[in-house]
Formats: structure tokens, C-alpha cells, sequence
């Protein structure tokens, strides 16, 4: 069974800037350029789930559009971003090092910007969708986020928490990327 994670194209904000949860766009021009790269790598008939903010929902449309025969299962909350609390909208250099550090020291735990996630709770979150899929039997995409897809590599391995930051996935994910699980 696969599970195909695509993450969302480039969005219109500044590299360095914090938008877990965030809504940031995507210019309509580069959607289309990635949901024309991705759909056709699509296999016929996988259901089609997507992160409901708009840099992933936008590219399901747009998916969707080139491949009628896709079925779309609509938004899924569980595979959004993490939420990063108060650190959203902000430059990651104006974060005050004290508090990423302070983050990364209990990476479990500790609430992302002091009211986000915490790692925790994304990751059950995001396992919930996970342990649904493979319940469901079949194939499935999921136009998501590079924290979602770094998550499902964990579940994927059977990893539900980790304490450490040094346990989170540190591979670069490209904007526009498809990445295939296979269990």
C-alpha cells in the first residue's frame, strides 16, 4: 500500500519566515506549475486528501482539475501543519534563541511558541490520519506540508513520540516534492 505525500508549492512569504498554521498564498502560476508536474505521476483513482489551508487546497484543485478521475476526499484538519503558536508571522532569526532552545531541549512537550503544538500533539494528531489511511486499505495522496510528511516517515517506521529534536527528520523537503510510503 502507498501513501504519496506532496508538499505544497513555494508560497509568497520571505525565506526565514515562520507560517506553520499560517495562510500564506501561493501565486495561482506556480500551483498550476506543480499540480502540472505531479498529476500526471498520479496513479488512476487514488483518493486525493489535502491540508485545508490554502496552499494545499489550492494545489488538490488544481490536481484535480488535470485528473477528473481522482477521488477527492476533501480537507483533513489532522494533516495540516503544526501549529507554532506565537512564533507564527515572525522572522525565525526574531525568535528569541532562549525559547527555541528551550523548545528543542523538550522537544516532546514543549509547546511550540508557547501556545502552539507541541511535538507530542502533532504527531498523534497527524497519526490519527496515518493509522486511518492504512485502515483504509488502499492507495492515497495527501497534498501536505513538510512537517506532516516528516512526521508520517516516523509512523511509517513505527515511531509515535520522540523526546529529542536530534530524532526529528532533518532531510530537506522541496516545495512541489512527491514522496511515496510504501507499507
Amino acid at each position: 500500500m502507498k501513501l504519496l505525500l506532496v508538499r505544497h508549492a513555494r508560497t509568497t512569504a520571505v525565506d526565514g519566515f515562520c507560517y506553520g498554521r499560517t495562510d500564506v498564498p501561493v501565486l495561482p502560476e506556480v500551483t498550476r506549475a506543480v499540480a502540472e508536474r505531479v498529476a500526471p505521476v498520479l496513479p488512476e483513482g487514488v483518493s486525493l486528501t489535502c491540508s485545508p489551508l490554502s496552499r494545499c487546497s489550492e494545489l488538490a484543485q488544481a490536481i484535480v482539475a488535470l485528473r477528473p478521475d481522482l477521488a477527492v476526499a476533501g480537507a483533513d484538519p489532522r494533516i495540516a501543519e503544526m501549529d507554532l503558536g506565537d512564533w507564527e508571522e515572525q522572522l525565525w532569526s526574531a525568535i528569541d534563541r532562549a525559547e527555541i532552545d528551550a523548545w528543542t531541549r523538550d522537544f516532546a512537550d514543549v509547546r511550540a511558541g508557547r501556545s502552539g503544538e507541541c511535538t507530542r500533539q502533532f504527531m498523534r494528531r497527524v497519526g490519527e490520519a496515518f493509522d486511518a489511511w492504512r485502515a483504509g486499505g488502499r492507495d492515497a495522496v495527501w497534498i501536505t506540508h513538510a512537517g506532516v510528511i516528516r512526521c508520517a516517515w516516523l509512523l511509517r517506521d513505527g515511531i509515535r513520540a520522540i523526546e529529542r529534536s536530534d530524532q526529528w527528520p532533518g532531510r530537506p523537503i522541496a516545495f512541489g516534492e512527491c514522496i511515496t510510503i510504501e507499507i
